[in-house]
């Protein structure tokens, strides 16, 4: 199957299957059948190896899956070998955070700066990622590789922002402003991050039990 016609779906059930795959390395799993994945995650056996499939056959029949080798290969197609590069914009509350607790390198990504408006911040660091001034991001982002820009700033000017750095090559965008963003050039890729989203479902779910 061509990679251009995997679903949504599919693709957002890697991290998933990443994770628990993770966890499963770290409890000293070495295999697992795709049935016993399933019960690990509440997913049918048929769903995880219909999603396997879309990628090639990762499995022995009678014998599962290794662990450790099936984690490797959906990481691969995760991009996580890939040693992306990453920048912040904005580093109040949640870039802060983000900055001091989110283990980007265990997801393959190296944060080489972040960049803010703000006097109390620019100058400073947080767990080693440098703090710049806005006026400098323009020529970081000329001479540095930068594959995603995760973004913390504010509604108002966040598609502004995110066509600059469009025009400044940039084609990956984690976005947390709660606006959803969009680029009229289609290898430009957004991940629009909406926290309202998750709890609303949650709302649901505990109101329809």
């Amino acid at each position: 199957m061509k990679k251009e016609n995997i679903s949504d779906a599919v693709i957002r059930r890697l991290p998933r299957y990443y994770r628990q795959l993770t966890d499963l390395c770290s409890r000293g799993v070495v295999r697992i059948s795709s049935h016993s994945l399933g019960q690990e995650m509440n997913i049918t056996a048929s769903q995880i190896r219909q999603d396997f499939s879309c990628f090639g056959e990762f499995g022995q029949q009678g014998y599962g899956y290794n662990v450790e080798e099936l984690r490797a290969e959906i990481g691969h197609i995760l991009g996580v070998d890939n040693n992306h590069h990453l920048v912040m914009i904005g580093v109040g509350n949640l870039g802060h955070a983000l900055l001091q607790n989110f283990p980007f390198s265990n997801t393959g990504f190296t944060v080489d700066a972040a960049f803010d408006v703000s006097p109390t911040v620019i100058g400073t660091s947080v767990n080693d990622v440098p703090i710049y001034s806005m006026n400098d991001l323009d020529s970081f982002i000329r001479e540095h590789s930068v594959d995603v820009v995760v973004l913390t700033i504010p509604q108002s000017v966040a598609q502004d922002t995110a066509n600059r750095l469009i025009d400044l090559g940039v084609r990956g965008f984690w976005n947390f402003t709660n606006v959803e963003l969009s680029s009229p050039f289609p290898d430009v890729k957004f991940e629009n991050i909406h926290f309202a989203d998750s709890l609303l479902t949650l709302s649901y779910r505990i109101a329809n039990r």
